[in-house]
């Protein structure tokens, strides 16, 4: 199953992501968060801690255990805020396009 969250404020989007809800071997149910993205002129000021609040709410509830997301290597901000979120690398991700 694929779902979208959003973050509005004023009535304007501002944040937003994909979630997708998988069960994995290794982690059970969960929801895999595809391309978060808050946008700059909100970053900052609480709205990223708020959005993954709330998801992490949605995925309980929906019966997960865990939130997984891939991360680009060079997106060294993004790092620092999911670390301070409580995620940890645990591999990495491979791509070979055809």
């Amino acid at each position: 199953m694929i779902k979208c969250a959003g973050v509005f404020k004023a009535n304007k989007l501002v944040g937003i992501s994909g979630l997708w809800f998988s069960t994995r071997h290794y982690i059970w149910k969960s929801i895999e968060l595809d391309h978060v993205y808050i946008s700059p002129e909100h970053r900052g000021n609480g709205i990223g801690k708020q959005f993954m609040a709330w998801i992490y709410n949605y995925a309980e509830e929906h019966g997960c255990n865990s939130v997984e997301l891939n991360i680009y290597v060079q997106n060294h901000p993004s790092h620092k805020f999911y670390f301070n979120e409580g995620f940890k690398i645990l591999g990495y991700h491979f791509l070979k396009q055809l």
